[in-house]
């Protein structure tokens, strides 16, 4: 295969793009935007090899929406996830003193040897008043690039270090108290046009697999302007359920069809996760983007032949 092409636009983005298409894969978003939507790098737009575009940006139901990014709704008191801030019994609330950020240091590697490109970054982790908060080692890798079978993997892994002197806990608006709303952490915001798309995991299909927990997830939808569908699949790594060497903190999907197409594999759905001073948080994320509209068992048998 040839090798993945990337353009780096200083200060803003990173592009890679396929070169026997042309297609433009993942645009790296590093730039910061708006303090309201809380400002932290993204992937946007997000394409199939067939060019279709697979994520949302800015929608006008959440403007702090942005393709696929890391964040954290619920840290310590803080909102690294944009937009209003849920406080139980009150409900969705402007409390811009609660918005931080995620800052972009510099990048340790930026590459591609021809089956895979790597863009290794630093970050760090504010709230509102800017102090430190966390520092994070960031490592998205483009892989299995098959023009024959439609599908090409992203990998994004996370490693998140407390600089506070005290703990910094991990929640979501279920642990404060909202149901069925345990968003955190890795999220994808699909196209408007996948709204009411098919939800599948390995044991059920549709909304009902709301902060369940399975070792994968994958919604499909039909393309606005062009012809045609797209399945996203997303899988958590096997070691995602362990802090070191202090036990289990499993992971359960946060994904909704209506009113947008969302998906996040939660690591504080049900339950805070409190990393101590000093600790790392480490999570392994895969997201397969496919052209068409793949059924169970074709999902099962990618994973299968691509094994971690």
């Amino acid at each position: 295969m040839t090798g993945l092409r990337i353009t780096h636009a200083y200060g803003d983005r990173i592009t890679v793009t396929e070169p026997v298409t042309g297609v433009e894969l993942l645009a790296y978003v590093y730039r910061p935007e708006a303090a309201w939507e809380a400002p932290r790098p993204y992937v946007h737009p997000l394409r199939t090899l067939a060019g279709a575009v697979v994520t949302d940006y800015r929608p006008n139901d959440h403007r702090w929406h942005k393709g696929l990014s890391l964040t954290a709704s619920h840290l310590s008191g803080a909102n690294l996830w944009g937009g209003n801030t849920y406080v139980h019994g009150e409900g969705y609330l402007e409390l811009p003193e609660r918005v931080g950020s995620m800052a972009h240091v510099g990048f340790d590697e930026i590459s591609s040897d021809g089956d895979r490109l790597v863009i290794a970054e630093r970050l760090t982790w504010h709230p509102y008043d800017g102090e430190l908060w966390a520092e994070e080692e960031r490592r998205i890798e483009v892989h299995d690039v098959d023009p024959g079978a439609g599908s090409w993997a992203l990998t994004w892994t996370t490693a998140v270090t407390n600089r506070r002197e005290e703990p910094l806990r991990f929640g979501s608006p279920t642990t404060a108290g909202r149901e069925l709303a345990g968003y955190t952490g890795l999220f994808w915001r699909g196209p408007r046009a996948f709204r009411d798309g098919r939800i599948i995991g390995p044991d059920g299909e549709g909304t009902e697999l709301m902060g369940t927990q399975a070792p994968w997830l994958a919604l499909s939808g039909e393309h606005d302007g062009t012809d045609g569908h797209a399945t996203l699949v997303f899988e958590h790594a096997p070691e995602n359920d362990h802090l070191g060497d202090r036990g289990a903190h499993p992971a359960h999907w946060f994904v909704r069809n209506e009113p947008f197409a969302g998906v996040a594999p939660s690591w504080a759905f049900f339950d805070e996760l409190e990393l101590a001073p000093g600790d790392t948080l480490t999570r392994r994320y895969r997201v397969v983007v496919a052209d068409g509209a793949w059924e169970r068992d074709e999902v099962a048998k990618y994973l299968e032949a691509h094994p971690w």
